[in-house]
């Protein structure tokens, strides 16, 4: 195999390594990516396989065992001619790389990999209710020109593929409105719809369960959570919101539910989501405390319930939470202590009375 030139700068598309140096006709055919029986497909010289779909085209799949049967010594040098001396991203790899462990990582993960580009391809092509239920894209970034009618490329296709992919994967949860804020978001990062899928799945299914389901437990569950951290740390507030009977849902539920989007500056909300998605849903109750305590004297001058929401509107602009770089500094010191056992127990009580309400 001839040696491969340098990897393009920005060769990373999707959520998969895609190094394009090396010609598909070099490449053994792996048992990787076929159709299931029954299904429509494309005549035998015009089918790609699931390593040529992903773009993984440095990748070969050994066509016998002899490779398993070499010694370590020989399965190294076998390997370091296979994989490319620089990755995906640019980086030489280093004289000391096991490339035998590598390979041998890779041909198990490209499993998964190619199920997941076959999840997506198919749920693209899916259909249902979901598709009645998707119905308020007009109203997501009216003022971003990407998601205008008018734009070339317009991204609410984009959103749409996305939104409907989700609500065909996780049935439980369909589509909720406020997810196609975060999906929109996304979107803009990645500029692509497969990793903004699995991202929105990381989310809504894992690092935020049941915030978007249909009774929303998890997200009236959080903010009773906050009410109680409200009492513990700013109790003088706690105070003044039940002395008025103010419901703290009235004031934070859009925080909750779209993460902040549309609330506080771009730059700050992705300052916050790399902590969301680095350290869970407990930064959330960081930013809200922080909010709140950095404008307590602020909010203690209200009188009134329109006053209370009032003040909690206005807390979300101006330079505190525009300078993100301090912003985010302060999430982490002025709400103190704020442990994952103490949000856990909340949570349990919490859960607790409002289901016994219910």
């Amino acid at each position: 195999m001839p040696k491969p030139p340098p990897p393009h700068p920005g060769s990373v598309h999707s959520t998969l390594p895609r190094p394009h140096w090396l010609r598909p006709s070099s490449l053994s055919r792996p048992r990787l990516g076929h159709a299931p029986a029954g299904s429509t497909r494309a005549p035998r010289g015009q089918r790609r396989t699931g390593v040529q779909r992903l773009g993984l085209h440095w990748f070969r799949v050994p066509r016998s065992l002899a490779v398993l049967r070499m010694d370590p010594a020989e399965r190294a040098q076998a390997a370091r001619a296979r994989v490319p001396r620089i990755d995906p991203y640019g980086f030489e790899r280093p004289e000391d790389f096991d490339y035998a462990a590598y390979e041998e990582f890779f041909s198990t993960y490209l499993v998964i990999l190619t199920k997941r580009a076959i999840k997506w391809s198919k749920l693209l092509k899916g259909s249902g209710g979901v598709r009645k239920s998707v119905t308020d894209l007009n109203r997501t970034f009216p003022d971003n020109v990407m998601f205008r009618k008018t734009a070339d490329p317009c991204l609410q296709k984009t959103l749409y593929n996305v939104l409907l992919a989700y609500g065909l994967h996780n049935q439980d949860v369909g589509y909720c409105q406020g997810m196609n804020f975060i999906a929109g978001y996304l979107i803009l990062i990645t500029k692509n719809e497969e990793e903004s899928f699995w991202l929105l799945d990381a989310l809504v299914g894992r690092i935020l369960p049941d915030y978007y389901s249909p009774a929303m437990l998890g997200l009236k569950t959080d903010q009773e959570v906050l009410a109680e951290l409200v009492r513990m740390k700013l109790p003088a507030v706690a105070a003044l919101m039940d002395g008025h009977g103010v419901l703290w849902t009235l004031l934070v539920s859009r925080w909750f539910i779209c993460l902040f989007v549309d609330i506080l500056p771009v730059e700050t909300v992705l300052r916050i989501w790399d902590c969301l998605f680095n350290e869970g849903s407990k930064i959330i109750f960081r930013v809200a405390l922080t909010l709140i305590k950095q404008h307590q004297e602020f909010i203690l001058e209200a009188s009134s319930v329109p006053d209370i929401c009032d003040k909690f509107k206005q807390i979300t602009k101006g330079d505190f939470v525009t300078e993100c770089h301090t912003f985010m500094q302060k999430i982490f010191s002025e709400p103190g202590s704020l442990s994952m056992a103490t949000i856990t127990r909340l949570r349990e009580s919490c859960r607790a009375a409002l289901q016994a309400q219910s």
